[in-house]
């Protein structure tokens, strides 16, 4: 389906007269219209995040509701719209992931309604566990690899030997599950796995760079 769907609409109305604002953006950002999560609806959650008086965890929930979706369409938008929360948000928003016990159960997600759904399932598989990893990984350090200083005097060059001990194997566990996602450019073939593409990129330059600092304090 290329547009928004009816029920699509539905659950968005539903929404504006529970007047959750926030939800009804998360609704917005994951209908089943094959194209990234719009930018006006992602840059909404991204302020929310920055507002005191926001309920983050109504915004994960939502996010986790809708990963629960029968569309692959859906569930790859509400995968794309919480990693650019994980980027782009207040820290809140990735310490309330790293909080939880659960996260994205979608090791079993396939959708069969026709090919392309069944190949985008195997990349929802395989950035679902990215995901959820890179979250396993705040909790175990207490931060993001991807958002910390780097450099001479950032967080991996100056961190103690016995941290940093900790700390590389879990480096080395969220880089490899990035890795895993292993997209081909003939499969970057719509919006959706592109905008995921773009942001697991940027991560893997910021983790690696990570890495390099850590191996750097180590050989030091």
């Amino acid at each position: 389906m290329s547009g928004q769907t009816l029920t699509d609409r539905i659950a968005a109305a539903q929404y504006q007269l529970t007047g959750s604002d926030m939800a009804r953006a998360v609704c917005k950002a994951t209908t089943h219209e094959v194209m990234a999560p719009k930018k006006k609806h992602l840059e909404y959650l991204v302020s929310a995040t920055n507002t005191t008086n926001v309920n983050i965890p109504q915004m994960a929930d939502t996010l986790f509701e809708r990963s629960t979706n029968a569309s692959w369409v859906v569930v790859f938008k509400a995968l794309v719209t919480t990693h650019h929360m994980c980027v782009y948000g207040n820290e809140r928003f990735i310490q309330y992931l790293a909080s939880r016990t659960s996260l994205f159960n979608l090791s079993n997600f396939i959708d069969k309604t026709g090919s392309h759904g069944y190949d985008m399932s195997t990349f929802i598989r395989r950035y679902g566990r990215y995901l959820n990893e890179k979250a396993f990984a705040y909790r175990q350090m207490a931060f993001d690899f991807t958002r910390v200083k780097k450099g001479a005097d950032g967080v991996m060059r100056t961190m103690t030997t016995e941290k940093l001990l900790k700390g590389m194997p879990v480096l080395q566990t969220q880089i490899d599950t990035l890795l895993e996602f292993d997209v081909h450019p003939k499969e970057l073939n719509n919006g959706i796995i592109n905008a995921a593409f773009l942001l697991l990129f940027k991560d893997l330059v910021k983790l690696f760079a990570s890495y390099n600092d850590g191996i750097i304090n180590l050989l030091g």
